[in-house]
């Protein structure tokens, strides 16, 4: 009650107070709200040091966190495949394709529309990837001759979904293009993390894992502020499959506003849709905790309760009775739930898992059905236990392992 109250009186008060009493932060002011409740930076010296960063991918989220590092003090450098973008951002430190009302970090340069040189890529300490699943192998191949293995740079994923053809998850992918040895190095981030709320320094928090605990701790440290706060874990597997997963019950959850379902339902889709997540990752092979991490449960919350999500809007429209080919057109940004609910259909056959939610939407985006029929379908199910984990299996994930050289 008593932050509540605090938070809400920083929010009130004139620009005159913050700079009368409150702490300011260590940067320049800039056409945003940096911090409505006036925290203050951490000092740079707190950090291990002055980190150079290349972002590959200059969306929303790549966009957000390559200008909460340069914000942090780090070199930032962010990769597109757009001439246009890359020289707008550069003359006016402004995305036009992102975020358009945020004047981002001087610290961040943009690069491309070429892929970044060998040069380029061995000067820097952190590669952050931040581009759709279906594009990570392509830019991965691309870029294994530019790596020098002898002095490897943290290799940071915060894309999330499955790929199709494949149904391999980031890590798998990392292995095929790169090898396991820098697949077992390298460390994913997900969590409950809007974009345009990032950029506002609202307070954020975010799973950082790898297979190795001292690589998640060093993505850690870099991302690390008082409104960024990370926690470490070593479930990649766990923390990717929930963050691919999430994006198909945001669908749902999306499809049921738009039938005009209100609070009740949602908790529902929620709550089920969570006890799906945790079955298919326990027979898929992942901890069934890490579904009740910021990474599981937080990033399905948020996802299915607000209506700015992609994916939930993606359900809405859907819901409302338009055509999927329609919304995907007009969206304006992609929402990989889409694409990953035809993955995860064939995961969840392989698998032999009952995941009636998911197979659900996978029917309205790719059988044809219809949004209401299909509702209540899975309305009209029988009675079941609440509770069902898989209490064998996890094949897949003992197959990648195999394949990292780890045991299962």
């Amino acid at each position: 009650m008593l932050l509540a109250f605090a938070l809400s009186s920083l929010r009130a008060a004139p620009r005159t107070t913050l700079s009368a009493g409150l702490p300011r932060l260590q940067i320049r002011f800039r056409t945003r709200v940096v911090s409505p409740s006036g925290f203050k930076m951490l000092p740079h010296h707190q950090c291990d040091k002055r980190s150079k960063v290349l972002v590959f991918g200059a969306g929303n989220f790549g966009s957000c966190l390559a200008d909460h590092l340069g914000d942090s003090s780090h070199i930032v450098y962010m990769w597109s495949r757009s001439e246009k973008l890359v020289s707008h951002f550069n003359q006016h430190h402004r995305n036009p394709e992102a975020l358009q009302d945020h004047e981002f970090a001087e610290s961040i340069t943009a690069v491309g529309p070429e892929f970044p040189s060998a040069d380029l890529v061995r000067g820097m300490d952190v590669l952050l990837f931040a581009i759709p699943t279906e594009g990570v192998r392509e830019t991965l191949t691309a870029l294994k001759p530019t790596l020098d293995e002898g002095k490897l740079p943290l290799l940071i994923f915060v894309n999330k979904g499955i790929e199709i053809k494949t149904r391999a998850l980031t890590l798998e992918i990392i292995a095929d293009t790169c090898g396991p040895e820098i697949a077992k190095v390298a460390t994913f981030i997900s969590g409950p993390s809007f974009a345009k709320e990032i950029v506002k320094r609202q307070p954020t928090s975010v799973s950082v894992v790898s297979l190795s605990p001292s690589h998640a701790e060093q993505a850690s440290q870099l991302f690390h502020q008082p409104w960024f706060r990370c926690y470490t874990g070593d479930d990649p597997i766990g923390v990717e499959l929930a963050g691919a997963l999430k994006n198909v019950y945001a669908i749902a959850a999306g499809m049921a506003a738009g039938l005009g379902f209100e609070n009740n339902t949602r908790a529902m889709l929620i709550t089920r849709g969570l006890a799906e997540m945790t079955r298919i990752g326990t027979a898929y092979g992942a901890s069934p905790l890490t579904f009740l991490t910021l990474a599981g449960v937080g990033d399905l919350f948020l996802t299915c309760s607000s209506s700015t999500s992609r994916n939930f809007t993606v359900g809405y429209r859907l819901g409302q009775g338009e055509k999927l080919d329609h919304i995907i057109k007009t969206l304006g940004s992609v929402a990989e739930g889409v694409t990953t609910a035809k993955g995860l259909k064939a995961i969840v056959d392989e698998l032999g898992v009952a995941a009636p939610i998911a197979s659900g939407v996978y029917d309205v985006l790719y059988e044809g059905r219809a949004v209401a029929e299909r509702a209540n379908e899975l309305l009209s199910l029988p009675p079941i236990r609440e509770l069902d984990l898989s209490v064998e299996g996890g094949k897949p994930a003992k197959l990648l392992m195999t394949k990292l050289g780890l045991d299962a």
